[in-house]
């Protein structure tokens, strides 16, 4: 079995404009996000290998809020995840592949958790 490093940022919530339906479009939508990401591993981290070697989290909450453009409105949340992935792909080159999962907060009743999940490899 190869050694593997997925870096993980869980339930960011954030508005995105989404949506297909009347009443959803023209306003933010309320999403929770989490990222999960695949890197090259290295031969070994030492108690001093520096940040280099490995990712940034916070590039992960980058290309979920502040990567998306304003203004845009993405019908599909699915649309929301593939640009994350493509952020992230364009970020680095030591990510392999990267792997979204977005809830729709507005439409859950409960504990409800309604969404999609995408994955990509680096092509």
């Amino acid at each position: 079995m190869a050694d593997s490093l997925t870096l993980r940022f869980a339930d960011i919530e954030t508005d995105v404009l989404t949506g297909i339906y009347s009443e959803e479009t023209g306003k933010p939508q309320p999403l929770r996000i989490t990222i999960e990401a695949a890197y090259k591993v290295a031969e070994h981290y030492d108690a001093d290998t520096p940040l280099e070697a490995s990712k940034n989290y916070m590039d992960l909450k980058f290309a979920c809020t502040d990567a998306l453009p304003d203004g845009v409105h993405f019908k599909l949340i699915e649309s929301v995840a593939d640009h994350i992935c493509k952020t992230l792909f364009a970020q680095d080159g030591k990510v392999l592949s990267v792997t979204v999962h977005i809830v729709k907060l507005s439409i859950a009743v409960g504990s409800e958790q309604i969404g999609i999940t995408l994955t990509r490899e680096r092509r």
